[in-house]
């Protein structure tokens, strides 16, 4: 299970505090006193848990997000506040907040946050490996194998697919057996989520 947690605030007090806190339950804690310094090291930094504060000078943690969303960069975040401002709320949970703590941050609720932070992280990452598999499955396949994929995942016969491509069912069938055994099977249903997850965005 990942453990990475990456906090910005530019309390020091509340940095150290936190730290601690983090640290004592297992996880792999940096600290972060503004959002410029975390943005000049983000793109070496492994996936993690982010823990933002909302108020500081120059970015704020809810800018941070969407600067961080811009680029792609989808971490699960937590963002702490010491104003019970519902708006900037709803705006943190629009860009894709798990969580939305007032300070003082009850412990817990914070190693429960990034519980569900790294849970999320770990079902982004294996959809991640899943399309990776599926689109070098794919790239395995002729062109023609390509063709007769895409129609099994539009749930076409055989002999639906046969009269489409203007070949024997006989040369279909061989065609699925191709492809089977390139993905190492011969479900339907695992062949068209194949062809699904490959055509899926990045």
């Amino acid at each position: 299970m990942n453990n990475h947690v990456y906090l910005v605030d530019d309390d020091e007090a509340v940095r150290s505090a936190l730290t601690l806190l983090l640290e004592t339950v297992g996880l792999d804690v940096r600290s972060f006193a503004s959002p410029e310094t975390f943005l000049n090291q983000a793109s070496g930094l492994t996936p993690g848990c982010l823990v933002l504060d909302i108020r500081m000078p120059a970015i704020s943690g809810l800018k941070l997000q969407e600067k961080l969303n811009a680029q792609g960069m989808t971490w699960p975040t937590v963002i702490i506040s010491g104003h019970g401002d519902i708006e900037a709320c709803r705006r943190a949970f629009r860009n894709g907040a798990i969580d939305f703590l007032s300070k003082p941050v009850d412990e817990q609720d914070l190693i429960d946050a990034i519980q569900k932070g790294h849970a999320e992280l770990e079902r982004q990452q294996q959809a991640l490996a899943e399309r990776a598999e599926a689109v070098a499955l794919v790239a395995q396949l002729s062109t023609r194998e390509r063709e007769v994929l895409e129609m099994i995942a539009k749930g076409l016969t055989t002999r639906q697919i046969a009269d489409a491509l203007g070949l024997s069912p006989r040369t279909v069938e061989s065609h699925r057996a191709a492809i089977a055994a390139k993905a190492g099977t011969s479900s339907a249903a695992e062949l068209t989520r194949y062809w699904l997850e490959a055509q899926a965005d990045p």
